[in-house]
Formats: C-alpha cells, structure tokens, sequence
C-alpha cells in the first residue's frame, strides 16, 4: 500500500477512534450534567409539557397551571393572591430558576422526585403525575399581616408555640410571581423588579436580618435569670442611670428620662425598655454568656431550614466591653429577621421550649398519600427553664398592658411583648426600625408574632415599636386565636 495513503488511513481510524469516545463519554459519564444544565432548553419543555403539582394554604391550592397558546413550552404556572402569599411559594417560572418553596419542592411539583414513581412509570420511563405541598400557613394571619402592613416596608411572621407551625410569613412590599412565569414576558418584570429600590423579591421576613434593638432585651433578661445573676424579674438590679459606657465617656440615655430605671427589676425595665439596665446587664454576664444564650434561642445559625433557608440571625464576638453593652440593647452588630424574633417569644410562650418552626406540614403524591409530615418530624429544645419562662411571660405582659406595648392589647386576650426601635444608618441618620414582638393566648390557642417597619410614612419622631409593629402584631395575634 502506498505510504502515504496508509499514513492517512490511520489518521482517519485515529479520528474516528477519537469521536467514538467523546462520544461514549458524553453519554455516559456527561449525560447527567448537561441534562440538569439551566441552559438545556429540553428541560425546561419537560417540566412545562403537563400542569405542576400545587401548594396548599388551608386545603385550597393556591397555585395552578394555564394551558399556554404558543411556542414549545404547553403550560405556565399561575398564581391566586400572588403578592398575598409570595413570600411563601416564591415564583416557578419559564424563564429563571423556581424560588421559595417553588424552588425545594420543584422535583416534587413537576413529577420528577422518584417517590412519585410506580411500578409502571418505572417501566414505561414516563414522568409521575406530580405531587403537592401542604403548607402550614393559616390565610385568616396571612391576610391580617399583610393588609396591616400595607404600604410600609417590612415583615412579620406568626408562630404556633406548641407545634413550632409556622402561620404567617408576610414581606412588604411584595410582587406578583404571574408576573414571572411566562418567558416571552418575564423579562419586562424581572428588569423592572430587580431595579426597585424596595426590593420586593427579597423575603424580609426570612432572609433580611436588621438590628433588633430593644426586642433583644428578652435575650438579655434570659441570660440574667438563668445565670443567677438576678433570681427574679422583680428584684432590684444594680444599674445606674445614667450609665457610661466601659472605658468611653458616651452616656447611654434612656428614650423615656422620666422612667424609673434606676436600678430597676427586669420587669420594670423591660416595661420601659430602660437602656441602662441591659447594657449594663450584657457587661456584667460578658459577651460569651450572652452569645451563648442567643444561640440557644437560634442566633449564629447557617443551617436553619424552615424549609427555606433562613439568613443568620448574628450576635457578635471579639467586642470590648463597650460594643457588648450596646449588643445588649440589640445594637452594634446585633442583627435579627423576624422569624429568628418570633422565634424567641415562642420559646418563652411555650414554658421555655423551642419546638422547631416550619412552614411545610406534609407533602404528598397525586393521590394523597403522605410522603413525608414535617409536623411529626418537628424537634423539641429547651432553650431556657420552665421558671424563667414564666416570669418572661410575665413580665411582658406587664409591657402590654401598662409599658411600651399598649397598642398590643386584646380584649379576653392574654398578650405578652417587647418593643423595639432600632437605630438605622451612621450616626442615625436614616429612619430607625420599629419592632414588636408578642405571644397571645386565649381559648387554648397560642401564636407567637415578630413585626418590622422598616419605613413608612410616618414622621421620624413617631417611629416606634409601639406605634408601627405592635398594631401589625395585634391584628395577627386576633386572627390566629379568634376566628
């Protein structure tokens, strides 16, 4: 054979040798990888080819599928009450990756979790009817958070005690996710959403910590007790007002000057959330008694599922003994989101127990059958002692019913709460945060309920706890244990 020819048929079976196995590898070692790849236009036409499963808010879904009228993609998801019950379902859409609970479940809701299958999907290859997710969300405390927020920036979230259900998870403002399902209009929205300055794709309830300001107080009052530095919310602490912060010459002023916060219980510093008192209180337990304590409650925690993943509540470390003293008026690099201050006043409703919140009670297949209950999965920590919930209890109720939690107040209603208002921008030069955060109980019912405002219109100098979150609360706090 000629050489030249033989050089070039051993290159052309090199290059063949060569495209067989990219090839095999492709298949078989690459398949998997390019067929979860975002940018895989056959996933996006499998997942829309037939109706999502839904999600489930008190027995009603309160999503859906629409038979689209063009293109490849034959089905979008729809949404009822979208901006009522975005920051639980989140958006699945066409166009970006699925959000919330749209996002952990979408195996789940589009037929493709392998607890779907039976015997003769398995057989056939074909993709299982889709299953749902049960929420845990009471509509009555959805809609009473939503609409007392209104037009202000900021969140609440609404806690059963007892079952660590979660019954509310509101952030204003908030969005349609319709807005966002179809892709030929997805983009006009999404522009449009990610350059608001209020950003309303950002879950504040959940994933946007804030100083909690005075609200953190009950964290410190925790420590104080069960450390036996004060036996009891009524006995004297040794707090002078006005008190200087360690080793600086900054004065700590109290917002009341009249208050009785001179060396004042617990209750009655709480009921006039005095500044000197938990200052000094957080200096004379020292940081780490203290970061001990809020992590106990949650604080300091990556790894809080709920099951959306909920941002790190932070208390600080590495501080001198002048930052510790603002941390215990939740100041200085404190921060909290709601759910982390819900959370709180849940531990101490709750005789001192944290059963762990969660806002999913079950998923199940098309059929109905349960595969797995998140509520009997719910665990159980005791956070502080039965007695130091009591008195807690106790002592916020006092806040509401003669302090600063006045506009908490329910008639046949036993509240308990704890206002914030917490300094915002260098210097505070922005509108400071109002908090509040409660529990109620009556008729056998309990919930537990952290409010931020995180502006509105109201003058600066009307900006409280009280006068902006604690009616938020109180309208929550009515719907979850009287209807």
């Amino acid at each position: 054979m000629n050489k030249t020819i033989r050089r070039a048929s051993v290159f052309s079976l090199l290059l063949v040798f060569a495209l067989l196995i990219r090839a095999t590898w492709v298949q078989y070692y690459e398949a998997q990888a390019l067929a979860d790849d975002t940018h895989n236009r056959r996933n996006a036409i499998e997942t829309y080819s037939q109706p999502l499963g839904n999600i489930i808010v008190a027995g009603k879904a309160v999503t859906g599928s629409a038979r689209t009228t063009g293109g490849d993609l034959r089905y979008k998801r729809t949404y009822t009450n979208g901006e009522l019950y975005a920051a639980v379902t989140g958006y699945a859409s066409q166009a970006y990756a699925p959000t919330q609970l749209e996002g952990i479940y979408a195996d789940l809701l589009n037929g493709t979790d392998t607890r779907l299958k039976t015997v003769m999907d398995t057989v056939t290859d074909q993709r299982a009817d889709p299953g749902d997710v049960l929420t845990t969300i009471d509509p009555a405390v959805q809609k009473a958070a939503y609409d007392a927020l209104g037009d202000k920036k900021g969140a609440a979230v609404a806690i059963d005690p007892r079952t660590g259900r979660i019954l509310a998870v509101v952030s204003t403002p908030s969005y349609d996710p319709s807005s966002l399902t179809d892709a030929n209009t997805a983009g006009t929205a999404w522009k449009k959403l990610t350059s608001d300055s209020d950003k309303p794709l950002v879950n504040r309830a959940l994933r946007q910590p804030l100083a909690p300001g005075s609200t953190f107080k009950l964290v410190v009052a925790a420590a104080a007790l069960e450390d036996g530095l004060y036996s009891s919310v009524d006995e004297r602490t040794d707090s002078p007002d006005p008190y200087t912060l360690p080793g600086t010459r900054t004065v700590l002023k109290n917002e009341n000057t009249s208050a009785p916060c001179e060396n004042a219980s617990i209750r009655v510093a709480l009921q006039y959330s005095c500044n000197n008192v938990f200052a000094h209180l957080a200096v004379q337990l020292g940081q780490d008694k203290l970061r001990a304590m809020a992590e106990k409650f949650g604080f300091n925690d990556d790894t809080l599922d709920v099951p959306v993943r909920a941002y790190a509540s932070v208390y600080p470390s590495g501080m001198d003994e002048s930052s510790t003293a603002l941390t215990g008026i939740g100041q200085f690099d404190v921060t909290a989101t709601p759910l982390q201050m819900a959370m709180v006043s849940a531990a101490i409703a709750n005789g001192g127990e944290l059963v762990s919140p969660h806002m999913v009670a079950q998923i199940t297949d098309s059929g109905g059958d349960v595969l797995k209950d998140y509520d009997d999965e719910a665990s159980t920590t005791r956070i502080v002692s039965s007695s130091t919930a009591e008195q807690l209890q106790s002592a916020m109720q006092t806040v509401v019913e003669k302090g600063t939690g006045t506009n908490a107040l329910i008639d046949g209603v036993t509240v308990g709460g704890k206002t914030g208002t917490a300094q915002n921008g260098e210097n505070n030069s922005k509108a400071p945060y109002a908090w509040f955060t409660s529990y109620g109980k009556a008729d056998g019912k309990e919930v537990a309920v952290a409010v931020v405002v995180e502006q509105s219109d109201a003058a600066r100098s009307e900006v409280s706890g009280n006068g902006l979150a604690a009616p938020v609360a109180r309208a929550m706090m009515e719907a979850a244990l009287k209807n």
